[in-house]
């Protein structure tokens, strides 16, 4: 009789939050912790908004209350989320028995056949959570608004590109074009940031390279092509940050503090299981259920540029 594979552990309480978390945080967004993390939120969080006119004003003698101060907020209130998936046991056990016998070139090997199948869907399900943050649609199953839906929707974003396409004959002018938008409040802030789409990325990192375009013969250093080796890029010394999830000629200039990601992935409501269905209607079959909140929100619209 050949061996059976039979999981009988449930993952729950205590170590659900570090299998959520590991899903939703391994994103390139929030793994390099490019906005403002905010975990906890167990249903939604205010953000208050300060604006004021002239302040100063000329010295008196007299207490004289004449500056307008306005208070607005957004509210940041993620969104429950849940994977119910099943799995054939057939399917994956020989690929784990491979990787826990060795026969891989990866080093961070599952210990368990669970561990295993967790592994693989906490991969999909982070790269759907970057992918919703950037272009998510409440309307979509399985996705919040995402930036560039919220910042479409403010009226004080600033808007720029006009649908232009980027390609490297006009990657510089178009980053530009951002770069010049962005208010002076901002320009120089410690940790403003252009996020650009992964079109946008290689059409600069090209134009960089020289040759047919007006950056010189053999572009950077020199090197052509080959000058750029996967290291950090900057344009007029602002960081240029790939964001996969954004779609194709999109860039959001903004500072990280402006950009939030709220979760509950601390609370007691993540729930991560793995139900081993042979013992109770006899099938190979695994099922998988996640559980986790994840939502976005933006606060000063005014002090950042979507280019789309």
């Amino acid at each position: 009789m050949s061996t059976t594979t039979s999981i009988t552990t449930s993952y729950q309480g205590e170590f659900a939050g570090k299998f959520v978390s590991a899903a939703l945080l391994s994103g390139a967004t929030l793994a390099n912790d490019l906005i403002t993390i905010k975990p906890n939120v167990k249903f939604k969080e205010v953000m208050k908004k300060v604006s004021s006119d002239a302040i100063v004003k000329n010295g008196s003698c007299d207490f004289d209350s004449t500056s307008t101060l306005t208070l607005t907020e957004r509210i940041l209130q993620p969104e429950e989320f849940q994977v119910n998936l099943q799995l054939c046991k057939k399917d994956f056990v020989s690929d784990w028995e491979a990787i826990s016998m060795g026969y891989s070139a990866f080093s961070d090997l599952p210990s368990s056949f669970s561990d295993f199948l967790i592994a693989h869907v906490a991969g999909k399900v982070a790269q759907k959570t970057e992918n919703t943050i950037w272009s998510g649609t409440n309307a979509n199953e399985g996705e919040f608004d995402g930036f560039t839906t919220t910042l479409l929707a403010d009226a004080d974003v600033v808007d720029v590109g006009g649908g232009a396409a980027v390609t490297s004959a006009n990657a510089v002018e178009k980053i530009g074009l951002t770069v010049d938008a962005i208010s002076q409040n901002v320009y120089g802030a410690e940790d403003l940031q252009i996020f650009v789409s992964s079109n946008v990325m290689r059409a600069y990192v090209r134009a960089l390279g020289g040759f047919a375009t007006n950056i010189g013969g053999a572009g950077t250093d020199n090197k052509g092509t080959q000058w750029y080796s996967g290291g950090a890029v900057t344009f007029d010394g602002i960081p240029l940050v790939l964001a996969q999830g954004l779609t194709a000629n999109k860039m959001v200039a903004a500072e990280k503090s402006n950009l939030f990601f709220g979760t509950g992935l601390l609370s007691d409501q993540q729930e991560v299981k793995v139900i081993d269905m042979a013992d109770i209607d006899g099938s190979q079959n695994v099922r998988i259920v996640m559980r986790y909140t994840a939502g976005i929100q933006h606060a000063i619209g005014s002090d950042i540029v979507l280019y789309s």
